[in-house]
């Protein structure tokens, strides 16, 4: 990848997050808007949409440092368990996963039915199930676990900070730009950066129609 699409693929996960960011404060803070919205006040409506597009943005830096980490945590892994590896990052997905519903549980000490925290879970697995499975079909088998592994587990740890605030407001307004951004970046990057067999298979393909 040279420095130019680097460049580019930054600004355009800072875009999406900055976007997502906005998006969703429509309905995480529609009550904000409305108060600014009637009686109608210029100066406060462009405030607010400066302060939650920067907050797209930050959490948009915030999933790109977590994504080429995760980049470095998964040549790691390969090189330390080897063939074993798909099998630790299947258990550490579980083990998220137990804690996405466990600890934030406990938290609220009962006042908040377990349920909520269970459908959470699984709503952010099935995500990461949908996006993974794009990723497989659009690279290889292999690729299904690791890119799982970045929608639950990396997006997970990214999302700490969210999900210590009081309330559910701040958890929304990252956690979604988070999903959009670690999405746009696990399914565009093999698009930039392919890989030696796909540069083979687009080699073969561009020889076959020069014969042809």
């Amino acid at each position: 990848m040279n420095t130019r699409k680097l460049v580019n693929f930054f600004f355009k996960t800072l875009l999406i997050g900055g976007l997502a960011g906005l998006i969703t404060s429509f309905f995480v803070k529609a009550e904000d808007y409305a108060a600014i919205l009637n009686p109608m006040n210029w100066m406060e409506l462009l405030g607010l949409l400066i302060f939650f597009i920067g907050l797209g943005l930050v959490f948009s830096v915030v999933s790109q440092t977590g994504f080429f980490a995760y980049l470095f945590i998964n040549r790691f892994g390969l090189g330390l368990f080897r063939s074993f590896w798909p099998t630790v990052q299947v258990l550490l997905i579980a083990f998220v996963l137990f804690d996405l519903i466990y600890f934030p549980y406990q938290a609220t000490k009962g006042e908040v039915a377990i349920y909520w925290y269970i459908l959470m879970a699984l709503a952010i697995l099935a995500y990461g199930w949908i996006v993974a499975t794009i990723k497989a079909k659009e690279t290889n088998k292999q690729a299904f676990i690791p890119a799982l592994f970045l929608m639950v587990v990396i997006t997970t740890v990214e999302w700490v900070p969210g999900l210590r605030t009081e309330g559910t407001d701040y958890a929304w307004l990252m956690i979604i730009p988070l999903l959009a951004c670690n999405t746009y970046q696990l399914l565009v990057l093999h698009r930039i950066n392919p890989s030696k067999s796909q540069k083979q298979d687009v080699s073969k393909t561009t020889t076959k129609k020069k014969k042809e």
